[in-house]
């Protein structure tokens, strides 16, 4: 407001600032908007009770999954309790601990033991590592995870655990651990692929794994609920380690190299308990 001798000027935002205005107002409401939205937490996924596959996720280099199961370990759901078996990528870590390096040099702490994990690398060649079961407070965010060495020195890491795909039900209680031989049937394409039955499997803290061998050396890898498996030798027939459901038809599409251009098959399989005998 200028004053010019006894006369009052009042200068009024012409139309073109007030719609200048008004669009800034705007723009700062939906930035408010926006940042309170993505400072959310995310929410956390309720699992039903179940065999999953997850994505374990750490701070370090040097605490890894092994490369042979591609970032993943094998979640399993129970009562609303989730715990993770991971394979590492060798034995040079000793123990974990969930929590802070600090407490589990305390008198008392229940330190988790390392489990005697085979696995299979892409070029066939297969190695023993550790691995180990990790109780899962919550998916997608960060949580306390440490770790000794053979040096004897505890460090602090974060971990978390996301992404998870549905791979079964629970095994069945009844089902002891260890290796047993189960009857399975092969269903679809042209009818002229078999598999071997009965097949090997394994059953290790409620998780059921085959040993499936084709009649044929030209299938390079299985997909089951979107996630692949590669074949795990380099001669003979092709053969497969894949999670497992008794009792239940499970869809799968299988890639063979052996027409002109490689190509998914899909097939059922099914796996009849009544079948099972330890081996």
């Amino acid at each position: 407001m200028d004053v010019i001798g006894t006369v009052t000027k009042v200068t009024v935002p012409s139309l073109s600032e007030g719609n200048m205005f008004r669009k800034l107002l705007s723009c700062l409401v939906i930035f408010i908007f926006l940042s309170a939205f993505s400072a959310a937490p995310a929410q956390e996924e309720n699992l039903a009770d179940g065999i999953y596959t997850a994505v374990f996720t750490t701070d370090s280099s040097m605490f890894q999954v092994n490369e042979a199961c591609e970032g993943r370990g094998t979640l399993t759901v129970k009562d609303s309790e989730m715990m993770l078996h991971v394979s590492l990528s060798s034995k040079n870590i000793l123990n974990l601990y969930p929590g802070l390096a600090e407490d589990a040099q305390k008198e008392g702490a229940q330190l988790l033991e390392p489990t005697r994990d085979e696995v299979t690398y892409s070029d066939g060649f297969q190695d023993v590592v550790y691995g180990f079961d990790i109780p899962v407070p919550h998916l997608n965010e960060d949580f306390d995870l440490a770790l000794v060495g053979k040096k004897g020195k505890w460090y602090d890491h974060k971990v978390s655990v996301s992404d998870p795909i549905y791979v079964g039900p629970l095994a069945d209680p009844a089902i002891e651990d260890g290796k047993w031989q189960c009857d399975v049937t092969l269903k679809g394409g042209s009818g002229k692929a078999s598999v071997e039955s009965p097949a090997i499997l394994t059953v290790k803290d409620g998780v059921i794994t085959a040993e499936l061998v084709w009649s044929s050396k030209n299938y390079e890898y299985m997909l089951i609920d979107e996630v692949q498996y590669d074949k795990i030798n380099r001669e003979g027939n092709s053969t497969f380690e894949i999670p497992v459901v008794l009792d239940t038809e499970i869809k799968i599409s299988a890639l063979t190299v052996a027409m002109s251009q490689p190509h998914l098959v899909d097939y059922t399989l099914y796996f009849d308990s009544g079948s099972l005998r330890k081996q």
